[in-house]
């Protein structure tokens, strides 16, 4: 068996055999979630499961590197495996020992800080027909992306499936994109990225409920690898996925956290305050289960991605009409949801 399918086939074991000894340890020593204002479930389940899922990535990784797998990639691999240690490091101390939102921020800009110096960054600004050279605004935006992603996918872990399948769908139209450029080695990590998830979803799916969760250990890892995964280019490749299609496969989340950023300093509270009117949130409002929302999100995911293949794949006039169909998509998606959510809201407060 060639190396690189030795690794995936790992990925997948290993996650799904760590996570019910995560679930046992977790009830040895009590370490299950915490109930705050944006979660949704009841019961006592352990919320450790990003380190199963970050375990099964790193061996599926070493397994990739010892085979020689990435030296296609021109960055420096070894910035970007110290900055996912810090990010996931912190989370699991989070997911142990809940730290102040200020202290959560320091390795997720020592992270950013580091993918920099790996020499991680976007070089394109593409419009399907134009292509803008980012050049000094590379850094900044990058960083800006790094941190923002990084939380936007944390926020969005409220239901059970919900940031395993979209992680799921995004690295899986990020391989098809790596696919289509011919980088072997980041399609290898896209795919070691989607068997860690599966693993987890195993157990994770509300089926008929999640018997685990990833925790900030696993969603603020999750979000940090897909904001690198467009930064990935191969020695042969000049420039990595644009960031607008970058930001179209990740839409969700993003969408999601630009909403609740924006709700919450139209009513003067702090930007990290929970609330429960998150995109599920509101599906919810609407008489959907956690199931039924989970699919439509999934669902809506899928489309989106489906779009932005078809987009890359055709390129030129018709590839710049498909990505911006997509955003249209997205704000009409959200802009209907809203709207609903507000009457839902505004039916209660009659009552």
């Amino acid at each position: 068996m060639e190396l690189k399918y030795l690794a995936l086939v790992l990925a997948l074991v290993i996650s799904t055999v760590s996570m019910p000894l995560i679930i046992l340890f977790s009830k040895k020593f009590n370490l299950y979630d915490t109930i705050d204002g944006r979660k949704v479930h009841t019961g006592q389940i352990s919320r450790l499961g990003g380190l199963g899922i970050t375990l099964a990535f790193s061996v599926a990784l070493l397994v990739l590197l010892l085979g020689n797998y990435f030296v296609d990639i021109k960055q420096n691999i070894w910035f970007l495996v110290i900055a996912a240690i810090c990010i996931t490091g912190m989370g699991i101390i989070d997911d142990i020992v809940t730290l102040p939102a200020k202290i959560k921020l320091i390795p997720q800009l020592a992270a950013a800080i580091l993918v920099l110096l790996g020499g991680f960054k976007f070089s394109t600004l593409s419009f399907g027909i134009y292509t803008l050279n980012l050049r000094f605004l590379a850094y900044p935006l990058t960083f800006v992306w790094i941190i923002g992603v990084t939380n936007a996918v944390n926020l969005i872990d409220g239901i059970d499936g919900q940031c395993g399948g979209l992680s799921v769908v995004a690295s899986s139209t990020f391989c098809i994109f790596f696919f289509k450029e011919g980088n072997e080695a980041a399609m290898l990590i896209c795919l070691s990225l989607i068997f860690s998830v599966m693993g987890f979803l195993f157990f994770n799916l509300p089926l008929p409920k999640a018997k685990i969760f990833m925790g900030d250990g696993g969603s603020q890892t999750l979000g940090f690898i897909l904001s690198v995964l467009p930064l990935l280019s191969s020695k042969g490749s000049l420039s990595s996925i644009s960031i607008l299609y970058a930001a179209a496969i990740i839409m969700i989340p993003i969408f999601d956290t630009i909403a609740a950023i924006w709700r919450r300093l139209r009513e003067h509270r702090s930007i990290g305050s929970p609330d429960r009117f998150h995109l599920h949130h509101k599906l919810m409002m609407f008489g959907f289960t956690n199931r039924q929302a989970l699919i439509i999100v999934l669902m809506f995911q899928s489309i989106i991605c489906i779009f932005l293949c078809c987009s890359i794949w055709m390129g030129g006039i018709i590839g710049a009409i498909l990505l911006f169909t997509v955003y249209l998509m997205g704000i009409l998606f959200f802009t209907v949801i809203h709207i609903g959510k507000a009457k839902e809201v505004e039916k209660l407060n009659q009552q």
